[in-house]
Order: structure tokens, then C-alpha cells, then sequence
């Protein structure tokens, strides 16, 4: 049974051999103690993208219990009615100095969408908010961990899965050799000072690697830096006029980051090295993420036929609107960890396609 932790010392995650206490990282050497509850572990580091080869502190945090694939809810999770699944995660970092406004409104939303253009069952939909007041549905590093597990949890052929998120993002120097620019993206829990970043490599290999032979996922990520948030081999370059072109990510170590024979596509709010707005200036009523209006507004607006027309609607959405207006904001994760504030900034946003296969984008139906 596979049992995993976080090192105490660089946070990756780690495979716990069935019945051993201690174990010790490959990437950075630190031995973890599991059966030490009280022991103080070493103090992680955040690697920015700012000054590369300066550590930050991150507040030290207790050790992750072990887990296994087979997720232990209390209560129980959702009971998936047909083939279709959801996870559904939208952090506000409300009271921090890391507030966004709109991340709560994606989530609405989405489950709205998924419910009442796609058919998902409400049962099969697992939100993680700050309004569900079930403590094992709120947006910690630990329960986004075990939603996710729950989500690909006796995948089948036929399966349709959805994984939407709508939070911050950042970048971690990356230690394996699996990233060509040289860092890995994450997404960033609720306590995420605490229990440090989920790391693409961890969501790859817990929602990409193992589907199976015909099922498909779906990630929508409204977040900074989230462009290859799912650490999938290929991304479709698009320009403004909507030609486009592959390119291939796959890692240059040889590491295998495709599925097990599923399908799997993210949409993602920016590239790797932008920032994703959080803004009134789309609904002109209230906050919402731009890329996740975007999306939305494209399936309701009947420019979702393909993968192609639907990325080429999005980019356009974003294109055409001054995402600064009506007190619109970008929040860089990485500016407020360094300098303690919010930044204003002129914005280079575009929505990225990432897949387990490069495909004609222009004749393959989009379908969730």
C-alpha cells in the first residue's frame, strides 16, 4: 500500500515504505521521522523567481500524516452517481494580506456550469471552500491532497473528470530535472504558509499518471504561473490570429509524464511566467477570475464547439478587456511573499492549453 509524506526539510513528497519510520529524500538528503509527532522539523525553504538564489523562510510546519489511496474522509466523501466526477477548490486567503476577491464566485460557478451544461450530478461534486462547514472540505494542502486522490479513485473507461481550482499560483525552483525552465509550478493551499505548495509534479502523478484507457480529465486552473500546472507533455501555442503549434515538454531526463492511456487537457489562467487577474472588470458586477469568466462565458456563448475555438474565445475575451478597470487587481503571489504588498501592473494575460497528446485542436469536440 502506498503511504505518502512530506520531506521535513524541501516539502517534496515522499513514498513511505509499508511499515518504516523513518525515510530519507532523495533531492535533498534530510531524514523524515513519521512516528515523531512532537519532534520540530527543519525549516522548508520558498525558492522565487525573483532572486533564484535566495532561500525565503516559510514559518516551519508539523509533519503531514501518512496517507493512502484510499482516501480517509470523515465524514464520507461524495458518492459519484454515473461516470462523471468533480473537484472543485476555491481559496480566498480571506483575513491575509494574500485576499483575492473572486476565487469563491469561480467556484460557484463552475459548479453551476458543470451541473447544468454537462449533467454532473451534485453528489459528485466535491467543493472545497471556505463556506462548507464540514472541516474536511476546506482548502487545506492536506484535503486538496486527498480530493484529488478521491477524484481518479476507481477511474474507469467512460469516466468524465473535472478538477477546477481558482487560487493563487507560484514557482519553486525545481530539484529533478523534469522542468525546462527550471522551475516547478504549484498552487497554494489555504495554509500554505503552514504546509508549504502542491507541486505539478505531485499533481501530475496523482491525477495525470494513472487514468486509464478511455477516460478523460479536465483541469481548469485560474492561477498565476499556471501554464504547465499539470506537468503535461504538450502545449498548444496559439497566436492572435488563432494559427497554432505544438511544442513538446516532455522532460529532457526521459521521465514519463503522459497517463495511462486517458486523456487529459488543462486550461490554465496564464503562461508559466505571467500572472492570472482577479477582477471586476468582465462581470462589471462583482470579482471573478479572468480566465475562468473567460471559459464560462465561451461554453454559454455556444464558442466552445472545439478545443481550438474555444481557447481562441477565451484569448480573445481577455484580449479585448482592460482587466485594470473598475478596481481590478493582478496578484502576484511572489511580489507579496518579497514585499508585503499587492502590485499593479500592466497585464500580459493569455490562457494556455496543455495536453496528454497534441490533437487538431479545430476538429476535436470539446465535451466535459
Amino acid at each position: 500500500m502506498q503511504m505518502l509524506i512530506d520531506c521535513s526539510n524541501c516539502r517534496r513528497t515522499l513514498n513511505l515504505p509499508p511499515g518504516a519510520t523513518t525515510i530519507r529524500c532523495a533531492i535533498c538528503h534530510a531524514i523524515t521521522h513519521v512516528a515523531e509527532p512532537r519532534s520540530i522539523p527543519a525549516p522548508h525553504f520558498y525558492y522565487n523567481n525573483i532572486n533564484h538564489s535566495t532561500p525565503q523562510h516559510l514559518p516551519p510546519s508539523s509533519h503531514c500524516a501518512p496517507y493512502s489511496g484510499s482516501v480517509p474522509w470523515a465524514p464520507a466523501p461524495p458518492n459519484p452517481q454515473g461516470r462523471k466526477k468533480a473537484v472543485i477548490c476555491g481559496i480566498s486567503y480571506k483575513g491575509s494580506q494574500f485576499e483575492l476577491k473572486g476565487c469563491l464566485n469561480d467556484a460557484k460557478c463552475m459548479k453551476y456550469l458543470l451541473m447544468n451544461r454537462f449533467g454532473f450530478p451534485e453528489q459528485s461534486i466535491l467543493m472545497l471552500t471556505e463556506e462548507e462547514a464540514d472541516p474536511s472540505k476546506r482548502q487545506t494542502k492536506k484535503n486538496i491532497r486527498m480530493a484529488l486522490h478521491w477524484l481518479v479513485l476507481d477511474c474507469q473507461a467512460g469516466d468524465s473528470l473535472v478538477f477546477h481550482y481558482s487560487g493563487h499560483g507560484s514557482q519553486q525552483q525545481d530539484e529533478n530535472g523534469d522542468e525546462v525552465d527550471g522551475f516547478d509550478e504549484t498552487i497554494l493551499p489555504m495554509d500554505f504558509e503552514e504546509e508549504g505548495m502542491i507541486l505539478d509534479d505531485e499533481i501530475n502523478d496523482t491525477i495525470v499518471r494513472p487514468l486509464p484507457r478511455g477516460a478523460k480529465l479536465h483541469a481548469i486552473v485560474d492561477a498565476c504561473h499556471s501554464g504547465t500546472v499539470l506537468d503535461l507533455p504538450y502545449l498548444c501555442r496559439m497566436t492572435a490570429s488563432g494559427q497554432y503549434k505544438w511544442e513538446d515538454h516532455r522532460p529532457k531526463n526521459g521521465q514519463n509524464k503522459g497517463t495511462s492511456g486517458g486523456e487529459v487537457f488543462c486550461f490554465s489562467g496564464c503562461d508559466d511566467n505571467q500572472t492570472s487577474a482577479d477582477t471586476v472588470a468582465l462581470s462589471k458586477v462583482t470579482s471573478t477570475g479572468a480566465m475562468t469568466f473567460s471559459f464560462i462565458q465561451a461554453v454559454e456563448e455556444g464558442q466552445a464547439s472545439t478545443y481550438g475555438i474555444l481557447l481562441n474565445s477565451m484569448k480573445a475575451t481577455i484580449r479585448h478587456t482592460n482587466l485594470l478597470d473598475g478596481a481590478g487587481r493582478v496578484t502576484s503571489i511572489l511580489a507579496l511573499l518579497l514585499n508585503g504588498r499587492t502590485v499593479l501592473q500592466g497585464l500580459k494575460q493569455e490562457p494556455q492549453l496543455t495536453a496528454s497528446e497534441p490533437f487538431d485542436v479545430y476538429t476535436k469536440p470539446f465535451s466535459l
